[in-house]
């Protein structure tokens, strides 16, 4: 015993040495220190797999005798406003530390170990081992981050470092493990809860004694979520902290590291958890069907995926669009067919709950009720049925309502559902207006006067026809928000002609509409040959699993209508904008909002500009027009307040130092012939707003532009900087300001928040924005004759691509120290083994996805970080089996964003209606928020299905929502199935909704190559063609 005690005693002095080495000096010592002598925590496969938990694991208790808690001590004076600000964040960071740890030390001291030791068991040790999987090695790791704090906080105003030792404490892979076992574990963990509760009494008799004894009287439920919302909490005080460090502070990159490490560490809770649950739910689905089904066996396969699962309310109408009957039904869409199952839950006795006998299923989960191959499922709007089908050969039934269909019904083809039953309606009252209306214009030719025939009375009848019609227009309009309608394939009929199925669902709110509508179309392009598979993954197994939320090729075709030249790619740029008249669904499945303007050109002769539009699924020249020189780049220039900030923000009178933007959003184009054209947007007749040629007529490379210049690259080592004349477009009347960069050719531009970043040769040169001074120059590459070629910026950092060699870099955009490097070639290897030589021709970074197209026509995706911390490159990635013949010239972004009263339901358009938005100042700025936080999507399964109360944090006040506080399990409500948290409605602050933004992405090159198939390789000869790829919406 003496020995064990002595060994045990040792191990904890160098846990806590380690700890508190880990904060004296610098990252590099932190990380070693932190995760030197940690391997006590064992990886165990799954809860419940031993009898005894702890085998192999070592308890180290942190005694607060010895390791006091972190206290900051008094402020010093003379601090400044910032420092200040830091300091109260720091005490944030300490205070919820503290709670936190708290929380987790009650799970266990007032939860598990009474349950573990009370005789006789209410819940056997297998069961309690499964509902507080993994929260002492949870415990474990916070105790040793909390030590580590201790000491930082006792020197923070001599030091003022923080961001060092959340990377040191949280990339550790240990943390990974069992954060992410514990968030795959927790519905699991809450059903087995539930089930208990309802089961045994005593176990109920516990739960409610420890809450009532309890001070914040939270429940067992609002404690065990907190593990949950941890990162996106520390996300939130981290980025408060950056906000309010200023450039140039010592901690400033460690905390933009750190970010990039909770996010990603977020990122990847969040795919094991997606991964997971779409595990379990196909073992749910295909055990609901017998062994042999060739459906189970489809399932069974493990080529099946899921993209998406919700419970919808199918409704059932009758010929008059009375609703007949409507019931729960859970829809599955997997990545080649839709499934429809029944709910197998018995119905709620007279008292409003499941009956006991329920809770433990006897038989499968969901019960089949149908299912079909994807190709055949059309969704059918209401209004628009005309095009859907061909009416002389299809005869629609309405699913469910033949047994209600009555005995002299002769017409097979009108059959109204609802929702067509008031387009029915609308066209009758526009019918009957127009009588009323001939009415009017008799009723004014009498020339007696009577009492109910006169010209007031017709009139009213006109408005009160009018009005219905605005009613009726709005039932149809809300009708089709919620209500998404499929056509099946169903048996044919007696004399063979085929029958379809009208199958008509209630989504829970518009939202979900959108996200059915524009999965069902994409999963359909994703079974098309080019995307199967489209991606590769290059694991260490080789195999190509790509995962359901990967960019999916939608088409591809030629860069320009006219085939008699042969036409150079050389830039593209998209010109969002917004379109009233796209139906519900087609703002689901078309491209992003808006014009794809393609410009280049031919060698020696002249250049040549395509603008396709984007406001269907595939694209539609709407004009072409011949310039006088090949195109080499294009700026797309916003209209007034469209740079980024709220237009809210914008003083609305003209100030005399602020120059007025352009009226309109325009376009340039740079050319190499040394002219730089502006047009104006289509809408407005591309019509070439202005021409000038760039000083000594040298040809311009590269365009971009800030609120106040418009910078053009030139070939000869200047940038030209044009500034906005009173019209808002450029002053070229004026000799534009030369900026010398090089000797060589300027072949990119950045512009930054108050720089602009100009290449030439390997050099950067950094110049102030407004001024327009050269601050510094640095090396990009040690090769003097690898170019720098792009720049893209995301975060804090700017990754470059280069002309020779296969690598490319990121730089901070502060410090421009050189952080990551990352050799392309052997991502490219997977697909053309044996091509070492490869070089980057294009950069794009999009929504979380760096993208690089290479002289090969290969692309490759590499995962980055969204936040404003660092954009490191931080997963493998994938390689695009789709390509081109010849190199990628460009890569560009198609997005805009749904309009947001597309996305509310009645009832929030009622609420709206109703009160008036008082300024919240405890809730943050809808937009500014939106934009920089993140969410743990984790997919929790929901345990609303089981009887008993919901496992809501607490319980809601009478006719109101439970007020937000510190402890509230409510905060960050993070699941899809809001059932999962909490039922009360969400209060105000909470309805400020993201942005759901259309991404497409376009690359553009000679030909078009499937590395997949063994096609031969195409040569130059080969068209200039588009490739343009969707994303799923981000709902």
């Amino acid at each position: 015993m003496q020995e064990l005690k002595q060994k045990y005693d040792w191990k904890m002095t160098q846990l806590m040495k380690a700890a508190k080495s880990g904060t004296k000096d610098g990252l590099e010592k932190t990380k070693i220190a932190v995760m030197r002598k940690v391997t006590f925590l064992h990886r165990k496969e799954a809860p419940g797999d031993s009898e005894e938990e702890d085998t192999g694991f070592l308890e180290v208790t942190v005694s607060d005798m010895k390791h006091p808690p972190p206290e900051l001590g008094p402020m010093p004076e003379g601090l400044s406003p910032q420092q200040v600000v830091r300091r109260h964040i720091l005490g944030s960071i300490v205070q919820s530390e503290r709670s936190y740890v708290d929380s987790l030390k009650r799970i266990l001291q007032d939860y598990r170990n009474p349950l573990m030791e009370m005789e006789p068991k209410v819940l056997s040790a297998r069961k309690c081992q499964v509902v507080f999987f993994r929260l002492k090695e949870i415990l474990q790791c916070h105790s040793m981050f909390q030590i580590a704090l201790a000491s930082r906080v006792a020197e923070w105003d001599s030091a003022e470092k923080i961001g060092d030792l959340f990377v040191a404490s949280f990339s550790k892979s240990m943390v990974l493990d069992v954060y992410s076992d514990y968030v795959n574990n927790f519905t699991t963990a809450m059903s087995l809860i539930k089930k208990a509760c309802l089961t045994k009494p005593a176990f109920l008799d516990f739960l409610k004694k420890r809450q009532m004894a309890s001070a914040d009287r939270v429940t067992l439920y609002g404690l065990m979520v907190k593990p949950i919302q941890r990162f996106p909490q520390f996300i939130l005080l981290l980025q408060d902290m950056l906000k309010n460090t200023p450039k140039g502070h010592a901690d400033r990159l460690s905390l933009q590291l750190a970010l990039t490490e909770l996010e990603t560490l977020a990122e990847k809770l969040n795919e094991q958890k997606r991964l997971a649950d779409q595990v379990a739910e196909i073992q749910q689905l295909s055990k609901s069907m017998s062994d042999r089904s060739s459906l189970n066996k489809l399932l069974s396969s493990g080529q099946r995926q899921l993209l998406l699962c919700e419970t919808l309310t199918e409704t059932v109408y009758g010929d008059r669009g009375q609703l007949i009957k409507s019931k729960e039904r859970k829809v599955f869409l997997l990545n080649d067919m839709l499934v429809c199952a029944n709910i197998n839950f018995k119905p709620v006795n007279p008292g409003g709950q499941l009956e006991i006998s329920s809770l433990v299923p006897l038989g499968p989960k969901y019960v089949v009720k149908w299912s079909t191959a994807l190709p055949q499922v059309q969704v059918v709007e209401v209004g628009q049925e005309s095009g859907a089908y061909d009416k002389d050969n299809v005869v629609i039934h309405n699913a469910g309502a033949k047994k209600h269909a009555p005995a002299g019904q002769s017409s097979h083809n009108k059959v109204y559902l609802g929702p067509p039953r008031l387009f029915q309606e609308l066209q009758d009252l526009q019918k009957d207006l127009a009588v009323v209306e001939q009415i009017t214009l008799l009723i004014s030719t009498l020339h007696g006067t009577y009492q109910n025939l006169n010209m007031t009375v017709a009139q009213d009848w006109c408005l009160a026809l009018q009005r219905m019609m605005k009613v009726k227009e709005e039932e149809i309009h809300s009708a089709n928000k919620c209500r998404l309608r499929l056509l099946l394939p169903g048996k044919p009929d007696k004399s063979g002609r085929p029958i379809s199925v009208m199958v008509v669902f209630i989504t829970p709110n518009p939202l979900s509409k959108i996200s059915w509508v524009n999965r069902l179309h994409l999963a359909k392009i994703g079974l098309r040959e080019e995307n199967q598979p489209g991606w590769l993954c290059p694991d260490e197994d080789k195999k190509s699993k790509a995962p359901f939320w990967c960019p999916i090729l939608s088409c591809h075709m030629p860069a320009f209508s006219s085939k008699a030249l042969d036409l150079q790619l050389a830039a593209a740029v998209h010109n969002p904008v917004q379109s009233s008249l796209l139906s519900f669904s087609a703002v689901s499945t078309s491209l992003p909002q808006g014009y794809l303007w393609v410009g280049g050109g031919q060698e020696g002769a002249g250049g040549q500009v395509e603008i396709f539009s984007l406001n269907r699924s595939v694209p539609r020249t709407v004009k072409s027009f011949p310039v006088a020189s090949p195109v080499l780049c294009m700026e797309y220039i916003p209209e007034a307040g469209g740079e980024g900030e709220p237009t809210g923000t914008r003083d609305p009178q003209p100030t005399t130092d602020q120059p007025p933007a352009a009226p309109h959003p325009t376009v340039c184009l740079g050319l190499r012939d040394g002219s730089i054209a502006v047009y104006g947007s289509v809408d407005t007749g591309t019509q070439c707003l202005l021409t000038c040629k760039s000083p000594g007529v040298q040809p311009v490379l590269c365009l971009k532009h800030s609120p106040d210049y418009l910078f053009a690259g030139l070939q000869d080592g200047t940038v030209a900087a044009y500034p906005r004349s009173n019209g808002g477009l450029w002053d070229v009347t004026a000799q534009p300001t030369r900026l010398p960069v090089g000797t060589g050719p300027v072949r990119a531009l950045l512009t930054l928040e108050e720089t602009l970043w100009a290449s030439c040769a390997n050099q950067v040169t950094v110049l102030d924005a407004t001024s327009l001074r050269s601050q510094q120059t640095f090396e990009a590459h040690p090769d003097a004759e690898a170019s720098v070629t792009h720049m893209i910026k995301a975060g804090s950092g700017v990754w470059m691509a280069f002309s020779s060699g296969s690598s490319i870099r990121l730089f901070h955009t502060e410090t421009l120290e050189h952080l990551q490097e990352i050799n392309i070639a052997t991502r490219t290897t997977f697909v053309l083994p044996g091509q070492k030589h490869v070089r980057v021709t294009s950069l794009l970074i999009c929504q979380g996805s760096l993208w690089v197209g290479t002289d090969q026509g290969i692309i490759v995706l590499l995962p980055v970080p969204r936040l404003e911390g660092i954009p490191k490159i931080t997963g493998k990635g994938m390689v695009s089996l789709n390509g081109h013949g010849g190199p990628v010239e460009f890569l560009a972004v198609a997005l805009s964003t749904l309009a947001p009263d597309v996305l509310k339901g009645d009832q929030e358009e009622e609420e709206e209606g109703e009160e008036e938005k008082p300024a919240e100042l405890d809730g943050p700025p809808p937009r500014e928020m939106r934009k920089k936080g993140i969410l743990l999507q984790y997919r929790l399964r929901s345990t609303s299905h089981l009887p008993g109360q919901l496992l809501s944090v607490r319980d809601a006040p009478a006719g109101g929502t439970p007020a937000h506080t510190e402890e509230d399990g409510s905060i960050y409500e993070m699941a899809d199935d809001p059932d999962v948290w909490v039922r009360s409605r969400p209060c105000a602050r909470d309805s400020p909704r993201k942005e759901i933004s259309s991404v497409a992405i376009v690359s553009g090159g000679r030909g078009y190559r499937n590395f997949n198939a063994e096609s031969p390789r195409r040569g130059g000869d080969a068209d200039s063609t588009l490739l343009i790829w969707q994303v799923p919406l981000m709902l």
